[in-house]
C-alpha cells in the first residue's frame, strides 16, 4: 500500500487491515470475519 492509498483511506474513514500476505491462509480468514492483522482505523471528529 503506497502513502496515497494510505492517505485516502484515512481522508475517508475506510478501515484498513495489515497483515501478512505471505501466510497463504490470513487472507481467507480474514474475509472469514477471524481477527488477523492490526485494524487501522481514522479517529473519529466531533461534530
Amino acid at each position: 500500500m503506497d502513502m496515497t492509498a494510505f492517505t485516502l483511506c484515512q481522508e475517508n474513514n475506510i478501515p484498513i487491515i495489515v497483515f501478512d500476505i505471505n501466510n497463504h491462509d490470513n487472507l481467507k480468514r480474514i474475509l472469514q470475519g477471524e481477527l488477523v492483522g492490526t485494524l487501522v482505523e481514522g479517529e473519529t471528529q466531533p461534530e
